[in-house]
């Protein structure tokens, strides 16, 4: 009598499939509009994820992002030549990080990131794009909404340990977070990249 094979003698299917590169890099303003969708489309995943409190307005604005420019701490994400995440990196101070109701995990020199939108245009981006600032200072700090729970799982994921709450200069909570990248460098001085 013959068998059908059972699930375990049957082959697995692939659980991976092949990706084009991401590509990081300084934004341009040509890639205003873009960005403009993206974030647009960052808010409106937020809020299908159950954080409607961050964002709100229409933040970041064109003014804000092109001001983001200005200063060279824009940076996009693309894959197959399309924008699919964007984030603000620099190292230096961040005056809302003076402050916190916790305690940061070292003093020195840090990386900051803000403004980090990944939709869901690319699996992987917002890893992607902390990787790349992760690669380039010792020690990166962030801070989150409560709400915004697909980044404080990313953060985790990223090994970014919590630190407490900081306060925004509008007086808005976020919770901090800090990760030691190791980095075989000292975080350049600010705004060096």
């Amino acid at each position: 009598m013959h068998k059908t094979p059972g699930p375990a003698s049957r082959p697995r299917p692939f659980l991976w499939e092949k990706r084009e590169e991401m590509n990081i890099r300084h934004a341009t303003g040509q890639d205003m509009d873009a960005l403009c969708a993206l974030y647009a489309e960052g808010r409106r995943f937020m809020a299908a994820h159950g954080n409607t409190a961050q964002w709100r307005g229409g933040y970041p604005g064109r003014a804000l992002l092109e001001e983001d420019l200005r200063r060279g701490q824009l940076y996009v994400c693309e894959q197959g030549g399309a924008v699919c995440a964007a984030f603000v990196f620099f190292v230096g101070e961040e005056p809302s990080y003076a402050h916190i109701d916790g305690a940061w995990l070292c003093g020195g020199p840090y990386g900051v990131v803000h403004r980090l939108c990944s939709p869901g245009r690319a699996k992987g981006a917002a890893t992607a794009c902390l990787q790349f600032c992760m690669q380039r200072c010792e020690s990166l700090r962030i801070d989150t909404h409560q709400n915004n729970l697909p980044m404080r799982s990313l953060l985790h994921k990223l090994a970014f340990a919590p630190c407490g709450v900081i306060r925004l200069a509008n007086g808005s909570p976020r919770l901090a977070f800090q990760r030691r990248c190791g980095a075989p460098f000292a975080c350049p001085a600010p705004g060096v990249l």
